[in-house]
């Protein structure tokens, strides 16, 4: 199956997503042996979650409605969330994906309240891939190996501060995480 997730990557994406895919994949590989999770699931789900990034709005909004996706208007408002929720849907039809394995490529982006340890380990995979530069990256890189639940945190906080910046909407979802690790944070002192 890997491979032809590689083939179809390849196929779907620019050079750019595809080396960005293929970094997130080994990176969620180390995560999940630091965390004690399946490295092959991990490193699979990695290599898919970017499959659907290069298509166009429209094409989301059109696969959405052939593949009875419920897109809420939030989803829509936030446009660089429908390519986890159409490359989920591409890869349970496709490669037979588990729910977990699903849910982790949807909410790559937001985050979620109740994150299981996959969604944990692909959204910060995603974030800290060896290709990603920007300020504090370093520092998260080091946080994710020592505590999962804090490199999200800080995470989130840094793509809720760039969306104010850049006058964006923030999904509800990412918000929801970010108060639900927070509380978490606070019951352990």
């Amino acid at each position: 199956m890997e491979e032809e997730i590689k083939k179809d990557a390849q196929n779907m994406l620019t050079p750019f997503r595809y080396e960005h895919c293929v970094r997130t994949a080994k990176k969620a590989e180390e995560l999940a042996i630091r965390w004690g999770y399946n490295p092959k699931i991990a490193r699979i789900v990695g290599l898919a979650h970017d499959m659907a990034k290069d298509l166009k709005y429209e094409q989301y909004l059109q696969y959405a409605k052939e593949n009875g996706i419920s897109l809420s208007k939030e989803d829509e408002l936030v446009k660089v969330h429908l390519h986890g929720i159409i490359a989920a849907k591409m890869c349970e039809k496709k490669y037979q994906f588990t729910k977990e394995m699903c849910d982790a490529i949807a909410y790559h982006t937001t985050a979620r309240d109740n994150m299981t340890l996959l969604d944990k380990i692909i959204y910060v995979a995603d974030k800290i891939e060896e290709g990603r530069e920007y300020e504090g990256i370093e520092e998260l890189r080091i946080l994710a190996m020592q505590n999962l639940d804090e490199a999200i945190l800080e995470s989130i906080q840094y793509s809720i501060i760039k969306c104010i910046k850049q006058q964006k909407y923030i999904h509800s979802l990412s918000i929801i995480a970010r108060n639900e690790l927070l509380s978490k944070r606070s019951n352990k002192t």
